[in-house]
Protein backbone atom coordinates (compact mmCIF):
# COMPACT_ATOMS: atom_id res chain seq x y z
CA UNK A 1 0.00 0.00 0.00
CA UNK A 2 1.50 3.34 -1.01
CA UNK A 3 1.24 6.50 1.09
CA UNK A 4 -1.61 7.93 -1.00
CA UNK A 5 -3.73 4.80 -0.43
CA UNK A 6 -2.84 4.87 3.26
CA UNK A 7 -3.96 8.50 3.45
CA UNK A 8 -7.31 7.67 1.83
CA UNK A 9 -7.76 4.72 4.15
CA UNK A 10 -7.07 6.97 7.14
CA UNK A 11 -9.61 9.50 5.88
CA UNK A 12 -12.20 6.75 5.48
CA UNK A 13 -11.56 5.46 8.99
CA UNK A 14 -12.09 8.99 10.34
CA UNK A 15 -15.28 9.48 8.34
CA UNK A 16 -13.78 12.23 6.20
CA UNK A 17 -13.95 10.13 3.04
CA UNK A 18 -16.91 8.04 1.95
CA UNK A 19 -16.40 4.30 2.36
CA UNK A 20 -16.74 2.28 -0.83
CA UNK A 21 -18.71 -0.40 1.04
CA UNK A 22 -20.30 -0.87 4.44
CA UNK A 23 -21.27 -4.28 5.77
CA UNK A 24 -23.68 -3.69 8.62
CA UNK A 25 -25.31 -5.86 11.26
CA UNK A 26 -22.65 -8.54 11.02
CA UNK A 27 -22.01 -11.17 13.66
CA UNK A 28 -18.28 -10.53 13.53
CA UNK A 29 -15.84 -13.34 14.29
CA UNK A 30 -12.88 -11.56 15.85
CA UNK A 31 -9.92 -13.92 15.57
CA UNK A 32 -7.71 -11.63 17.65
CA UNK A 33 -9.88 -11.50 20.75
CA UNK A 34 -11.75 -14.75 20.28
CA UNK A 35 -15.10 -12.93 20.47
CA UNK A 36 -18.21 -12.84 18.35
CA UNK A 37 -20.22 -9.62 18.46
CA UNK A 38 -22.44 -7.41 16.33
CA UNK A 39 -20.42 -4.95 14.29
CA UNK A 40 -20.30 -2.83 11.15
CA UNK A 41 -17.35 -2.99 8.78
CA UNK A 42 -16.27 -0.09 6.55
CA UNK A 43 -14.18 -0.68 3.43
CA UNK A 44 -12.18 1.55 1.17
CA UNK A 45 -11.58 -0.33 -2.07
CA UNK A 46 -9.60 -3.48 -1.21
CA UNK A 47 -8.89 -2.64 2.43
CA UNK A 48 -10.80 -2.53 5.68
CA UNK A 49 -10.93 1.01 7.07
CA UNK A 50 -12.88 0.53 10.28
CA UNK A 51 -14.57 -2.15 12.36
CA UNK A 52 -16.93 -0.85 15.00
CA UNK A 53 -19.47 -2.31 17.40
CA UNK A 54 -22.97 -1.35 16.32
CA UNK A 55 -23.77 0.68 19.44
CA UNK A 56 -20.64 2.78 18.93
CA UNK A 57 -21.04 3.36 15.20
CA UNK A 58 -21.24 6.98 14.06
CA UNK A 59 -22.89 5.82 10.82
CA UNK A 60 -20.20 7.07 8.50
CA UNK A 61 -21.16 7.52 4.85
CA UNK A 62 -20.68 4.72 2.34
CA UNK A 63 -21.27 4.42 -1.39
CA UNK A 64 -22.95 1.06 -0.86
CA UNK A 65 -24.45 -0.56 2.23
CA UNK A 66 -25.18 -4.27 2.61
CA UNK A 67 -27.22 -5.46 5.58
CA UNK A 68 -25.97 -8.88 6.70
CA UNK A 69 -28.95 -9.22 9.06
CA UNK A 70 -27.00 -10.99 11.78
CA UNK A 71 -25.14 -13.44 9.57
CA UNK A 72 -21.63 -14.35 10.61
CA UNK A 73 -18.70 -12.51 9.06
CA UNK A 74 -15.24 -14.08 9.23
CA UNK A 75 -11.91 -13.51 7.49
CA UNK A 76 -11.47 -15.26 4.15
CA UNK A 77 -10.46 -18.88 4.65
CA UNK A 78 -6.87 -19.96 3.99
CA UNK A 79 -5.80 -23.50 3.05
CA UNK A 80 -2.39 -24.05 4.63
CA UNK A 81 -1.31 -26.93 2.38
CA UNK A 82 -2.57 -28.41 -0.85
CA UNK A 83 -1.65 -29.62 -4.29
CA UNK A 84 -3.85 -28.13 -7.00
CA UNK A 85 -2.84 -31.01 -9.25
CA UNK A 86 -4.74 -33.44 -7.01
CA UNK A 87 -7.98 -31.86 -8.17
CA UNK A 88 -6.87 -32.40 -11.79
CA UNK A 89 -7.95 -28.81 -12.42
CA UNK A 90 -5.96 -25.91 -13.79
CA UNK A 91 -5.35 -23.11 -11.27
CA UNK A 92 -8.09 -20.97 -12.83
CA UNK A 93 -10.70 -23.76 -12.85
CA UNK A 94 -9.63 -24.63 -9.31
CA UNK A 95 -10.34 -21.03 -8.28
CA UNK A 96 -13.84 -21.25 -9.74
CA UNK A 97 -14.50 -24.31 -7.58
CA UNK A 98 -13.15 -23.18 -4.20
CA UNK A 99 -13.94 -19.46 -4.04
CA UNK A 100 -17.71 -20.02 -3.56
CA UNK A 101 -16.80 -22.25 -0.59
CA UNK A 102 -15.11 -19.32 1.18
CA UNK A 103 -11.49 -19.97 0.22
CA UNK A 104 -9.75 -16.71 -0.60
CA UNK A 105 -6.13 -17.82 -0.16
CA UNK A 106 -4.24 -21.06 -0.71
CA UNK A 107 -0.64 -22.12 -0.19
CA UNK A 108 0.05 -24.70 -2.86
CA UNK A 109 3.02 -26.98 -3.34
CA UNK A 110 3.29 -27.76 -7.08
CA UNK A 111 5.60 -30.69 -6.56
CA UNK A 112 3.46 -32.93 -8.75
CA UNK A 113 3.90 -30.85 -11.89
CA UNK A 114 7.37 -29.92 -10.65
CA UNK A 115 8.43 -33.57 -10.76
CA UNK A 116 7.09 -33.85 -14.29
CA UNK A 117 8.28 -30.56 -15.79
CA UNK A 118 10.65 -28.99 -13.28
CA UNK A 119 10.87 -25.20 -13.18
CA UNK A 120 8.70 -24.97 -16.28
CA UNK A 121 5.90 -26.70 -14.38
CA UNK A 122 6.16 -24.24 -11.48
CA UNK A 123 6.16 -21.33 -13.93
CA UNK A 124 3.03 -22.73 -15.55
CA UNK A 125 1.21 -22.78 -12.21
CA UNK A 126 2.26 -19.19 -11.56
CA UNK A 127 1.14 -18.03 -15.00
CA UNK A 128 -2.16 -19.92 -14.87
CA UNK A 129 -2.96 -18.37 -11.48
CA UNK A 130 -2.40 -14.72 -12.38
CA UNK A 131 -5.18 -12.14 -12.00
CA UNK A 132 -7.55 -14.44 -10.12
CA UNK A 133 -10.12 -13.23 -7.57
CA UNK A 134 -8.22 -15.08 -4.84
CA UNK A 135 -4.64 -15.42 -3.61
CA UNK A 136 -2.76 -18.43 -4.92
CA UNK A 137 0.65 -18.58 -3.29
CA UNK A 138 3.16 -21.30 -4.07
CA UNK A 139 6.13 -23.08 -2.53
CA UNK A 140 9.11 -24.38 -4.47
CA UNK A 141 9.12 -28.20 -4.50
CA UNK A 142 11.95 -29.36 -2.26
CA UNK A 143 12.20 -32.95 -3.40
CA UNK A 144 12.42 -33.23 -7.17
CA UNK A 145 13.02 -36.12 -7.33
CA UNK A 146 11.54 -37.11 -3.98
CA UNK A 147 14.59 -39.24 -3.18
CA UNK A 148 17.67 -39.02 -5.40
CA UNK A 149 18.75 -42.29 -6.96
CA UNK A 150 15.53 -44.16 -6.23
CA UNK A 151 13.34 -42.94 -9.09
CA UNK A 152 13.61 -41.14 -12.41
CA UNK A 153 11.48 -38.02 -12.76
CA UNK A 154 10.98 -35.55 -15.57
CA UNK A 155 13.27 -33.03 -13.95
CA UNK A 156 15.57 -32.29 -11.05
CA UNK A 157 15.55 -29.14 -8.94
CA UNK A 158 18.97 -28.52 -7.41
CA UNK A 159 19.75 -26.25 -4.48
CA UNK A 160 21.10 -23.58 -6.86
CA UNK A 161 17.94 -23.70 -8.98
CA UNK A 162 15.72 -23.54 -5.91
CA UNK A 163 17.72 -20.60 -4.55
CA UNK A 164 16.86 -18.59 -7.68
CA UNK A 165 13.26 -19.79 -7.89
CA UNK A 166 12.59 -18.63 -4.32
CA UNK A 167 12.82 -15.05 -5.60
CA UNK A 168 9.85 -15.43 -7.94
CA UNK A 169 6.69 -13.46 -7.20
CA UNK A 170 4.11 -15.23 -4.96
CA UNK A 171 6.65 -17.83 -3.80
CA UNK A 172 6.49 -18.09 0.00
CA UNK A 173 9.11 -20.71 0.66
CA UNK A 174 10.08 -24.35 0.32
CA UNK A 175 7.48 -27.06 -0.24
CA UNK A 176 7.07 -30.11 1.95
CA UNK A 177 10.46 -31.57 2.73
CA UNK A 178 9.53 -35.21 2.20
CA UNK A 179 13.02 -36.63 2.54
CA UNK A 180 12.90 -36.52 6.33
CA UNK A 181 15.55 -39.23 6.48
CA UNK A 182 17.87 -36.97 4.51
CA UNK A 183 17.22 -34.08 6.89
CA UNK A 184 17.84 -36.16 10.01
CA UNK A 185 21.01 -37.67 8.55
CA UNK A 186 22.29 -34.26 7.39
CA UNK A 187 22.37 -35.36 3.77
CA UNK A 188 24.27 -32.68 1.85
CA UNK A 189 21.67 -32.33 -0.89
CA UNK A 190 18.85 -31.75 1.58
CA UNK A 191 21.03 -29.49 3.74
CA UNK A 192 21.77 -27.27 0.75
CA UNK A 193 18.13 -27.14 -0.38
CA UNK A 194 16.84 -26.32 3.11
CA UNK A 195 19.58 -23.74 3.58
CA UNK A 196 18.57 -21.95 0.36
CA UNK A 197 15.20 -21.15 1.94
CA UNK A 198 16.58 -20.69 5.45
CA UNK A 199 19.05 -18.00 4.39
CA UNK A 200 16.26 -16.05 2.69
CA UNK A 201 13.98 -16.33 5.73
CA UNK A 202 11.43 -18.26 3.70
CA UNK A 203 8.86 -20.72 5.02
CA UNK A 204 10.09 -24.32 5.37
CA UNK A 205 7.17 -26.72 5.02
CA UNK A 206 7.64 -30.15 6.54
CA UNK A 207 6.48 -33.72 5.94
CA UNK A 208 7.14 -36.11 8.81
CA UNK A 209 4.77 -39.11 8.90
CA UNK A 210 5.18 -41.24 12.03
CA UNK A 211 8.31 -39.30 13.02
CA UNK A 212 8.38 -38.95 16.81
CA UNK A 213 10.69 -38.55 19.78
CA UNK A 214 14.27 -37.47 19.22
CA UNK A 215 13.92 -38.00 15.46
CA UNK A 216 11.16 -35.38 15.39
CA UNK A 217 13.30 -33.01 17.42
CA UNK A 218 16.17 -33.58 15.01
CA UNK A 219 13.89 -32.92 12.04
CA UNK A 220 12.72 -29.63 13.56
CA UNK A 221 16.32 -28.67 14.27
CA UNK A 222 17.02 -29.33 10.60
CA UNK A 223 14.71 -26.52 9.53
CA UNK A 224 11.18 -27.67 8.54
CA UNK A 225 8.49 -26.19 10.77
CA UNK A 226 5.21 -27.87 9.78
CA UNK A 227 3.62 -31.25 9.08
CA UNK A 228 0.37 -32.26 7.38
CA UNK A 229 1.17 -35.99 7.61
CA UNK A 230 -0.22 -36.23 11.15
CA UNK A 231 -2.45 -39.27 11.04
CA UNK A 232 -3.47 -39.52 14.70
CA UNK A 233 -4.02 -37.31 17.69
CA UNK A 234 -1.15 -38.71 19.74
CA UNK A 235 1.36 -37.54 17.17
CA UNK A 236 -0.46 -34.21 16.89
CA UNK A 237 -0.04 -33.63 20.61
CA UNK A 238 3.69 -34.19 20.49
CA UNK A 239 4.19 -32.05 17.41
CA UNK A 240 2.16 -29.12 18.75
CA UNK A 241 3.98 -29.34 22.09
CA UNK A 242 7.31 -29.19 20.27
CA UNK A 243 6.27 -26.06 18.40
CA UNK A 244 5.64 -27.71 15.06
CA UNK A 245 2.78 -26.33 12.97
CA UNK A 246 0.23 -29.11 12.54
CA UNK A 247 -1.75 -28.77 9.32
CA UNK A 248 -4.69 -30.99 10.26
CA UNK A 249 -5.76 -32.65 7.04
CA UNK A 250 -9.09 -33.62 5.53
CA UNK A 251 -8.36 -34.81 2.00
CA UNK A 252 -10.33 -37.13 -0.25
CA UNK A 253 -8.28 -40.07 1.03
CA UNK A 254 -6.84 -39.07 4.41
CA UNK A 255 -9.26 -37.77 7.02
CA UNK A 256 -7.27 -36.83 10.10
CA UNK A 257 -8.97 -33.77 11.61
CA UNK A 258 -11.35 -35.65 13.92
CA UNK A 259 -8.61 -37.74 15.54
CA UNK A 260 -6.36 -34.70 15.94
CA UNK A 261 -9.07 -32.49 17.44
CA UNK A 262 -10.24 -35.17 19.87
CA UNK A 263 -6.73 -35.40 21.29
CA UNK A 264 -5.95 -31.68 21.60
CA UNK A 265 -9.29 -30.38 22.94
CA UNK A 266 -7.69 -29.51 26.26
CA UNK A 267 -4.98 -27.38 24.66
CA UNK A 268 -5.47 -23.66 25.28
CA UNK A 269 -5.82 -22.05 21.86
CA UNK A 270 -2.87 -23.65 20.03
CA UNK A 271 -1.58 -21.05 17.59
CA UNK A 272 0.31 -23.68 15.63
CA UNK A 273 -2.82 -25.52 14.47
CA UNK A 274 -4.01 -24.98 10.90
CA UNK A 275 -6.34 -26.93 8.61
CA UNK A 276 -5.65 -28.12 5.08
CA UNK A 277 -7.14 -30.18 2.26
CA UNK A 278 -3.86 -31.51 0.78
CA UNK A 279 -5.41 -33.65 -1.99
CA UNK A 280 -9.12 -33.14 -2.62
CA UNK A 281 -11.07 -34.26 -5.67
CA UNK A 282 -13.56 -31.99 -7.49
CA UNK A 283 -16.56 -34.04 -6.33
CA UNK A 284 -15.66 -33.50 -2.68
CA UNK A 285 -15.03 -29.79 -3.28
CA UNK A 286 -18.35 -29.29 -5.07
CA UNK A 287 -20.46 -31.44 -2.74
CA UNK A 288 -18.77 -31.22 0.69
CA UNK A 289 -16.83 -28.00 0.34
CA UNK A 290 -13.25 -26.93 0.64
CA UNK A 291 -11.68 -25.38 3.75
CA UNK A 292 -15.18 -24.59 5.02
CA UNK A 293 -15.70 -28.36 5.21
CA UNK A 294 -12.51 -28.73 7.25
CA UNK A 295 -13.85 -26.12 9.68
CA UNK A 296 -17.16 -27.99 9.85
CA UNK A 297 -15.42 -31.30 10.61
CA UNK A 298 -13.24 -29.70 13.29
CA UNK A 299 -16.24 -28.13 15.02
CA UNK A 300 -18.16 -31.41 14.91
CA UNK A 301 -15.16 -33.14 16.50
CA UNK A 302 -15.30 -30.72 19.42
CA UNK A 303 -13.03 -27.81 18.50
CA UNK A 304 -14.39 -24.44 19.58
CA UNK A 305 -15.85 -22.70 16.48
CA UNK A 306 -13.69 -19.62 16.97
CA UNK A 307 -10.58 -21.80 17.26
CA UNK A 308 -11.56 -23.67 14.11
CA UNK A 309 -12.00 -20.40 12.21
CA UNK A 310 -8.78 -19.02 13.67
CA UNK A 311 -6.98 -22.14 12.40
CA UNK A 312 -7.93 -21.32 8.79
CA UNK A 313 -7.35 -17.58 9.06
CA UNK A 314 -5.01 -15.87 11.50
CA UNK A 315 -2.95 -18.93 12.42
CA UNK A 316 -2.14 -19.72 8.81
CA UNK A 317 -1.57 -16.11 7.79
CA UNK A 318 0.88 -15.53 10.62
CA UNK A 319 2.65 -18.84 10.04
CA UNK A 320 3.35 -17.87 6.44
CA UNK A 321 4.04 -14.21 7.25
CA UNK A 322 1.12 -13.07 5.10
CA UNK A 323 0.84 -9.47 6.19
CA UNK A 324 -2.65 -7.98 6.36
CA UNK A 325 -4.39 -11.31 5.79
CA UNK A 326 -6.28 -13.58 8.15
CA UNK A 327 -8.33 -11.08 10.15
CA UNK A 328 -11.05 -8.46 9.83
CA UNK A 329 -9.31 -5.39 11.18
CA UNK A 330 -8.33 -1.86 10.08
CA UNK A 331 -5.63 -1.89 7.41
CA UNK A 332 -6.20 -5.55 6.50
CA UNK A 333 -7.24 -6.76 3.08
CA UNK A 334 -11.01 -7.06 2.80
CA UNK A 335 -11.09 -10.83 2.24
CA UNK A 336 -14.21 -12.00 4.04
CA UNK A 337 -16.69 -14.85 4.23
CA UNK A 338 -20.38 -14.59 5.16
CA UNK A 339 -22.08 -17.71 6.54
CA UNK A 340 -25.30 -18.49 8.38
CA UNK A 341 -24.32 -20.53 11.45
CA UNK A 342 -21.37 -21.82 13.46
CA UNK A 343 -22.18 -25.48 12.97
CA UNK A 344 -22.49 -26.06 9.24
CA UNK A 345 -20.46 -23.07 7.98
CA UNK A 346 -22.78 -22.69 4.99
CA UNK A 347 -21.08 -19.98 2.95
CA UNK A 348 -23.50 -17.37 1.62
CA UNK A 349 -21.14 -14.83 0.08
CA UNK A 350 -17.42 -14.24 -0.38
CA UNK A 351 -15.48 -10.98 -0.68
CA UNK A 352 -11.99 -10.69 -2.07
CA UNK A 353 -10.19 -7.37 -1.72
CA UNK A 354 -13.49 -5.66 -1.10
CA UNK A 355 -15.36 -7.08 -4.08
CA UNK A 356 -18.18 -9.61 -3.99
CA UNK A 357 -16.74 -12.58 -5.89
CA UNK A 358 -19.20 -15.35 -5.00
CA UNK A 359 -22.75 -15.61 -3.71
CA UNK A 360 -25.06 -18.56 -3.08
CA UNK A 361 -22.38 -21.02 -4.19
CA UNK A 362 -21.87 -19.29 -7.55
CA UNK A 363 -19.13 -17.04 -8.86
CA UNK A 364 -20.25 -13.43 -9.37
CA UNK A 365 -17.19 -12.47 -11.41
CA UNK A 366 -15.81 -14.05 -14.56
CA UNK A 367 -12.46 -15.80 -14.61
CA UNK A 368 -10.84 -15.63 -18.01
CA UNK A 369 -8.93 -18.64 -19.29
CA UNK A 370 -5.36 -17.74 -20.27
CA UNK A 371 -3.66 -19.10 -23.37
CA UNK A 372 -0.57 -21.09 -22.33
CA UNK A 373 1.46 -23.23 -24.74
CA UNK A 374 2.19 -26.06 -22.32
CA UNK A 375 -1.51 -26.91 -22.05
CA UNK A 376 -1.40 -28.29 -25.60
CA UNK A 377 1.87 -30.26 -25.33
CA UNK A 378 2.03 -34.05 -24.94
CA UNK A 379 4.56 -34.79 -22.19
CA UNK A 380 4.25 -38.60 -22.26
CA UNK A 381 7.06 -40.28 -24.21
CA UNK A 382 7.47 -44.04 -23.96
CA UNK A 383 8.74 -46.89 -26.09
CA UNK A 384 6.44 -49.36 -27.81
CA UNK A 385 6.08 -51.93 -25.02
CA UNK A 386 5.44 -55.62 -25.70
CA UNK A 387 3.73 -58.33 -23.65
CA UNK A 388 7.18 -59.60 -22.70
CA UNK A 389 7.96 -56.27 -21.01
CA UNK A 390 5.15 -56.84 -18.51
CA UNK A 391 6.05 -60.41 -17.52
CA UNK A 392 8.30 -61.17 -14.53
CA UNK A 393 11.00 -63.63 -15.57
CA UNK A 394 12.45 -65.75 -12.76
CA UNK A 395 15.32 -68.29 -12.47
CA UNK A 396 12.87 -71.20 -12.25
CA UNK A 397 11.18 -72.87 -15.23
CA UNK A 398 8.10 -74.29 -13.49
CA UNK A 399 6.85 -74.77 -9.95
CA UNK A 400 7.02 -72.05 -7.30
CA UNK A 401 9.35 -69.29 -6.17
CA UNK A 402 9.54 -66.86 -3.26
CA UNK A 403 9.42 -63.19 -4.25
CA UNK A 404 9.43 -60.02 -2.17
CA UNK A 405 6.49 -57.73 -2.90
CA UNK A 406 4.11 -55.25 -1.31
CA UNK A 407 1.10 -55.69 0.95
CA UNK A 408 -1.45 -52.99 1.70
CA UNK A 409 -2.50 -52.88 5.35
CA UNK A 410 -6.09 -52.04 4.42
CA UNK A 411 -8.25 -50.50 1.70
CA UNK A 412 -7.88 -46.94 2.97
CA UNK A 413 -4.31 -46.10 3.97
CA UNK A 414 -1.39 -45.70 1.58
CA UNK A 415 1.08 -47.57 3.81
CA UNK A 416 2.40 -50.81 2.30
CA UNK A 417 4.50 -53.46 4.03
CA UNK A 418 7.20 -55.75 2.66
CA UNK A 419 6.05 -59.33 2.34
CA UNK A 420 7.49 -62.54 0.93
CA UNK A 421 5.08 -64.37 -1.38
CA UNK A 422 5.33 -67.90 -2.69
CA UNK A 423 4.00 -67.64 -6.24
CA UNK A 424 3.48 -70.08 -9.12
CA UNK A 425 5.93 -70.15 -12.03
CA UNK A 426 5.02 -71.25 -15.55
CA UNK A 427 7.49 -71.46 -18.43
CA UNK A 428 9.98 -69.26 -16.60
CA UNK A 429 7.54 -66.48 -15.69
CA UNK A 430 5.49 -65.70 -12.59
CA UNK A 431 1.87 -66.74 -13.08
CA UNK A 432 -0.61 -65.05 -10.72
CA UNK A 433 -3.73 -66.65 -12.17
CA UNK A 434 -5.71 -68.28 -9.40
CA UNK A 435 -4.23 -65.97 -6.75
CA UNK A 436 -5.46 -62.71 -5.23
CA UNK A 437 -2.21 -60.95 -6.10
CA UNK A 438 -1.77 -58.35 -8.85
CA UNK A 439 1.16 -57.31 -10.98
CA UNK A 440 2.47 -53.75 -10.74
CA UNK A 441 4.47 -52.04 -13.46
CA UNK A 442 6.03 -48.60 -13.37
CA UNK A 443 7.31 -47.34 -16.70
CA UNK A 444 9.36 -44.19 -17.10
CA UNK A 445 7.66 -41.63 -19.34
CA UNK A 446 10.40 -39.03 -19.59
CA UNK A 447 13.98 -39.83 -20.49
CA UNK A 448 14.46 -43.57 -20.86
CA UNK A 449 12.85 -46.97 -21.28
CA UNK A 450 13.02 -48.00 -17.61
CA UNK A 451 10.30 -50.37 -16.49
CA UNK A 452 10.06 -52.17 -13.14
CA UNK A 453 7.70 -54.99 -12.18
CA UNK A 454 6.50 -56.36 -8.84
CA UNK A 455 3.56 -58.04 -7.13
CA UNK A 456 1.10 -56.53 -4.67
CA UNK A 457 -1.44 -57.97 -2.25
CA UNK A 458 -4.70 -56.35 -1.12
CA UNK A 459 -4.98 -54.02 -4.08
CA UNK A 460 -8.15 -55.97 -4.92
CA UNK A 461 -8.01 -55.58 -8.72
CA UNK A 462 -10.15 -58.63 -9.42
CA UNK A 463 -10.07 -58.32 -13.21
CA UNK A 464 -8.71 -56.16 -15.99
CA UNK A 465 -6.11 -53.46 -15.46
CA UNK A 466 -5.80 -49.78 -14.61
CA UNK A 467 -3.01 -47.39 -15.49
CA UNK A 468 -2.31 -43.78 -14.60
CA UNK A 469 0.22 -41.01 -15.10
CA UNK A 470 -0.99 -39.30 -11.93
CA UNK A 471 1.41 -41.31 -9.82
CA UNK A 472 3.03 -39.58 -6.84
CA UNK A 473 5.68 -38.31 -6.89
CA UNK A 474 7.46 -39.11 -10.14
CA UNK A 475 4.26 -39.33 -12.19
CA UNK A 476 5.62 -42.08 -14.33
CA UNK A 477 3.12 -44.60 -15.68
CA UNK A 478 1.81 -46.95 -12.98
CA UNK A 479 -0.18 -49.97 -14.14
CA UNK A 480 -1.86 -52.61 -11.96
CA UNK A 481 -2.86 -55.64 -13.96
CA UNK A 482 -3.53 -59.36 -14.16
CA UNK A 483 -2.93 -59.92 -17.88
CA UNK A 484 0.15 -58.37 -19.56
CA UNK A 485 -1.92 -57.76 -22.72
CA UNK A 486 -4.03 -55.26 -20.78
CA UNK A 487 -0.89 -53.48 -19.60
CA UNK A 488 0.34 -53.15 -23.19
CA UNK A 489 -2.99 -51.70 -24.31
CA UNK A 490 -2.96 -49.20 -21.45
CA UNK A 491 0.60 -48.04 -22.07
CA UNK A 492 -0.15 -47.28 -25.71
CA UNK A 493 -3.37 -45.43 -25.02
CA UNK A 494 -1.94 -43.35 -22.18
CA UNK A 495 0.81 -42.13 -24.50
CA UNK A 496 -1.72 -41.25 -27.20
CA UNK A 497 -3.90 -39.09 -24.95
CA UNK A 498 -0.99 -37.38 -23.18
CA UNK A 499 -1.65 -38.97 -19.81
CA UNK A 500 -4.56 -39.72 -17.52
CA UNK A 501 -6.31 -42.84 -16.24
CA UNK A 502 -7.02 -45.77 -18.56
CA UNK A 503 -8.81 -49.07 -17.88
CA UNK A 504 -8.43 -52.16 -20.05
CA UNK A 505 -9.77 -55.70 -20.08
CA UNK A 506 -9.06 -58.61 -22.42
CA UNK A 507 -6.57 -56.48 -24.32
CA UNK A 508 -9.04 -53.71 -25.13
CA UNK A 509 -9.58 -50.22 -23.69
CA UNK A 510 -12.74 -50.05 -21.57
CA UNK A 511 -12.66 -46.39 -20.51
CA UNK A 512 -10.29 -43.46 -20.19
CA UNK A 513 -9.99 -40.18 -18.31
CA UNK A 514 -7.54 -37.85 -20.12
CA UNK A 515 -5.24 -35.50 -18.20
CA UNK A 516 -3.46 -33.89 -21.17
CA UNK A 517 -1.71 -31.11 -19.23
CA UNK A 518 1.54 -32.64 -17.90
CA UNK A 519 -0.27 -35.97 -17.57
CA UNK A 520 -2.15 -34.75 -14.49
CA UNK A 521 -4.49 -31.85 -15.29
CA UNK A 522 -7.69 -31.65 -17.31
CA UNK A 523 -8.68 -28.70 -19.46
CA UNK A 524 -12.28 -28.97 -18.26
CA UNK A 525 -14.02 -27.08 -15.42
CA UNK A 526 -14.63 -28.70 -12.03
CA UNK A 527 -18.17 -29.94 -12.67
CA UNK A 528 -17.16 -31.80 -15.83
CA UNK A 529 -14.01 -33.25 -14.28
CA UNK A 530 -16.04 -34.34 -11.26
CA UNK A 531 -18.49 -36.26 -13.45
CA UNK A 532 -15.63 -37.86 -15.39
CA UNK A 533 -13.92 -38.97 -12.18
CA UNK A 534 -17.16 -40.30 -10.71
CA UNK A 535 -17.72 -42.36 -13.84
CA UNK A 536 -14.20 -43.78 -13.68
CA UNK A 537 -14.42 -44.43 -9.93
CA UNK A 538 -17.70 -46.30 -10.40
CA UNK A 539 -16.10 -48.47 -13.06
CA UNK A 540 -13.03 -49.23 -10.94
CA UNK A 541 -15.24 -50.30 -8.03
CA UNK A 542 -16.75 -52.97 -10.27
CA UNK A 543 -13.20 -54.18 -10.83
CA UNK A 544 -12.70 -54.57 -7.07
CA UNK A 545 -11.11 -51.28 -5.94
CA UNK A 546 -13.73 -50.36 -3.35
CA UNK A 547 -12.21 -47.22 -1.84
CA UNK A 548 -13.48 -43.67 -1.54
CA UNK A 549 -11.20 -42.64 -4.40
CA UNK A 550 -10.32 -45.59 -6.66
CA UNK A 551 -8.52 -43.48 -9.30
CA UNK A 552 -5.98 -42.29 -6.72
CA UNK A 553 -5.28 -45.75 -5.30
CA UNK A 554 -2.69 -46.71 -7.96
CA UNK A 555 -0.66 -43.57 -7.25
CA UNK A 556 0.02 -44.68 -3.67
CA UNK A 557 2.16 -47.56 -4.92
CA UNK A 558 4.79 -45.17 -6.26
CA UNK A 559 4.95 -42.85 -3.26
CA UNK A 560 8.49 -43.71 -2.18
CA UNK A 561 8.47 -41.35 0.82
CA UNK A 562 5.65 -43.22 2.60
CA UNK A 563 6.69 -46.39 4.49
CA UNK A 564 7.45 -49.19 4.20
CA UNK A 565 7.96 -50.47 0.68
CA UNK A 566 7.00 -48.78 -2.59
CA UNK A 567 7.75 -48.94 -6.31
CA UNK A 568 9.59 -46.76 -8.81
CA UNK A 569 10.83 -47.22 -12.36
CA UNK A 570 14.04 -48.55 -10.79
CA UNK A 571 12.40 -51.37 -8.84
CA UNK A 572 10.99 -52.22 -5.42
CA UNK A 573 12.07 -49.56 -2.91
CA UNK A 574 12.86 -49.94 0.79
CA UNK A 575 11.60 -46.52 1.91
CA UNK A 576 13.12 -46.56 5.40
CA UNK A 577 16.61 -47.58 4.30
CA UNK A 578 16.37 -45.80 0.94
CA UNK A 579 17.54 -48.59 -1.31
CA UNK A 580 16.33 -50.84 -4.10
CA UNK A 581 15.27 -54.28 -2.89
CA UNK A 582 16.29 -57.45 -4.66
CA UNK A 583 12.99 -59.29 -5.13
CA UNK A 584 14.27 -62.86 -5.48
Amino acid sequence: MNKIDRRKLIETALGRREATLKLENANLVNVFSGEIYMANVYLYNEYIADVVEIENDKNKKAEKVIDLKGQFLAPGFIDSHLHIESSHLTPYHFAEAVIPKGTTTIIADPHEIGNALGEEGVDYMLEASENLPMNQYFLIPSCVPSVVGLETTGAELTADMIDKMLDKDRILGLGEVMDYVGVINSDKRMEDIVDAAYQKDKFLQGHAPEVTGENLSAYLCGGPVSCHEVRNGIHAKEKIRKGMIVDARESSMSKNITSIVENIKDFKSPRNLTLCTDDREPKDILEKGHINDCVRVAIKAGLDPIEAIRAVTLNTAQAYHLEKLGAIAPGYFADMVVFDNLKDINVKSVYYKGKLVAENDQMTVEIKKPVIEIENRNTVTIKDFSVEDFKIKVPVENGKIEIIGMEYKDRVRSITRKKVFEVPVKDGYIDLSGTELNFVAIANRYHNDNIALAVVENFYMAKGAVGTTYSHDSHNITIIYNDPQDAVAISKRIAEIGGGVVVAEKGKIVDELPFPIAGMLSQKPAKDVSLDIQRMNALLRTYGIETDSPITRPSTLALIVIPEVKMSDLGLIDVVNQKVIKQF
